[in-house]
């Protein structure tokens, strides 16, 4: 039945369902406690399997939920946990909701809206079917809902994620002089944001606080999970709960953000994360309020601890950046996903499973995400899937690594940064134009090309960067696509200078680079 009729047999009681990345203890559910209604948290093949993921990643989700399903209980709320290794675990979210339905007799099942299609589609389909009311509320976490990003653009023929944060900026009056005029003039400082880092000042110190989650960790593995890169399982530093992600954002606030403008493209072997404020995983799993995040940020511009190019740089990743991919993401699936506009279809070289490149910009920023399951948003765009969209790797499989080795990537996030953003799969609907580069870029922003085997400077030959050749080779063979673009107008300009024995060296160059691509 659709609808409750009350009855002194049949009491109500109520299943709400708490997903992985919905870890928020101040979520309006929580405000009362209710020994009629039973929290379920499930540990699922389901969701380990869809992907490949990064060891971190399953281990935190995992030891996160078991802490918040702790702190429930100890609150008197009426915990289910379903463990990975339960043997009444059926390993997907709609079978162990049909078997807790029957086992507890409920008379209504609710549900926070999930932020990934498939599960949104998953649930909604079942939900269909169902034969008690089944109700989805709203996670209480974004600044904007599905579909305010779409709404914003209507009729407008192209979006631009500038456009939207500064519709932000003064509907939430963040970072204003007045109602409508930004504090400092401008609504933008990426200009200031672009300086390389060479050791001074030095980077903080970690303060995360560390787990020994090895026993945890044995028993995914002992469950047949499988997984790749370091899983860190004793010295686990992701934030677990609230209270530690809480006191890492007071710990950027006070000792990176006042750094994190000038340095935020940088990128060093010294430093895996230099004053990034590693944040997103709390962010994305809702331990922590992007408005809380925010409004600290904007606390510290005013307090004279940070700057306004560092504080609004920070800002626009989280009230620009965050929430418009999020919008981009459910205006455009399920097809998004499939957007190919280059037609690539290479396989990923095997080095980016273990990082073995002779490549060091590539081995650097790929050992550091497998190390730690975490790199930063440069050494994702502009070293790796720079590289992936010069070598025309398959966007598919590119997105299905980079959903899986990093321990903030949900699909909501990650699709439209990886389809659109990096690989411009989606032939100009997110970005503007595609993010690539030669040598000179990383060597700019970077330590990377020192001691590198191939030599920065070189097109062609043995020991040339791969990144040249590849990089004029794109534009070569893309121009029909690309050139009339008007942002990358100096690319085409500098390739009708060239004679045609040049050009013709350096797609003989690339050629031999792709066909040994797994050697390089």
């Amino acid at each position: 039945m659709k609808h409750t009729i009350a009855s002194t047999t049949v009491p109500h009681r109520t299943i709400r369902l708490i997903l992985g990345d919905q870890l928020n203890p101040q979520h309006r559910w929580f405000s009362e406690v209710n020994d009629a209604t039973t929290y379920v948290f499930m540990e699922v093949r389901q969701e380990t399997d869809y992907v490949l993921h990064h060891a971190q990643k399953i281990l935190a989700i995992f030891a996160a939920m078991r802490d918040l399903a702790q702190q429930l209980r100890d609150a008197g709320h009426q915990v289910h946990y379903i463990a990975i290794d339960d043997t009444d675990n059926l390993q997907s979210v709609p079978t162990n909701i049909d078997a807790l339905i029957s086992q507890y007799q409920a008379t209504v099942f609710e549900y926070q809206a999930p932020d990934e299609w498939r599960l949104d589609q998953q649930l909604y389909q079942h939900g269909r079917r169902a034969n008690i009311p089944w109700v989805m509320v709203d996670s209480d976490h974004f600044y904007t809902n599905r579909n305010e990003v779409s709404d914003i653009f209507t009729g407008r023929k192209q979006w631009l994620m500038e456009f939207f944060y500064r519709q932000m900026r003064v509907t939430h009056h963040v970072l204003m002089e007045d109602k409508k005029k930004p504090l400092g003039g401008q609504w933008n400082y990426d200009h200031d944001n672009r300086k390389p880092w060479r050791g001074n000042p030095p980077e903080p110190q970690d303060t995360r606080t560390l787990h020994d989650h090895s026993d945890l960790w044995q028993t995914i593995v002992n469950a047949g999970v499988k997984s790749f890169g370091n899983p860190q399982a004793r010295q686990l530093a992701w934030p677990l709960n609230r209270q530690e992600a809480l006191q890492q954002l007071d710990a950027f606030i006070d000792n990176a953000l006042p750094q994190f403008g000038d340095f935020q493209d940088a990128m060093s072997v010294k430093s895996w994360r230099l004053f990034h404020s590693l944040l997103s995983f709390a962010l994305n799993v809702k331990m922590l309020n992007p408005r809380e995040v925010v409004t600290k940020a904007e606390a510290a511009y005013h307090s004279g601890r940070a700057s306004l190019a560092a504080a609004e740089g920070f800002i626009r990743q989280i009230l620009g950046w965050r929430e418009y991919v999020r919008g981009v993401y459910w205006a455009n699936m399920p097809e998004y996903a499939e957007k190919n506009f280059f037609g690539h279809s290479r396989q990923l070289p095997s080095w980016f499973w273990d990082g073995k490149t002779r490549m060091n910009c590539l081995s650097v920023a790929i050992t550091q995400s497998l190390d730690h399951a975490h790199g930063h948003h440069i050494q994702r765009l502009m070293v790796i899937g720079n590289f992936a969209l010069l070598a025309g790797l398959d966007p598919a499989e590119v997105h299905r690594w980079y959903l899986g080795i990093y321990i903030d990537a949900f699909e909501w996030v990650e699709l439209p940064n990886t389809i659109g953003m990096s690989q411009f799969a989606d032939g100009g609907l997110l970005a503007t134009k595609p993010y690539v580069s030669s040598a000179a870029y990383i060597d700019r922003m970077s330590d990377y090309c020192k001691g590198c085997y191939y030599d920065k400077k070189l097109r062609v030959g043995e020991s040339a960067c791969p990144f040249n050749a590849l990089y004029w080779d794109f534009f070569q063979r893309n121009a029909n696509s690309l050139a009339k673009n008007p942002r990358i107008g100096m690319a085409y300009r500098q390739l009708e200078k060239m004679d045609t024995a040049t050009v013709a060296e350096f797609q003989k160059q690339a050629k031999i680079i792709l066909e040994n691509i797994d050697t390089l």
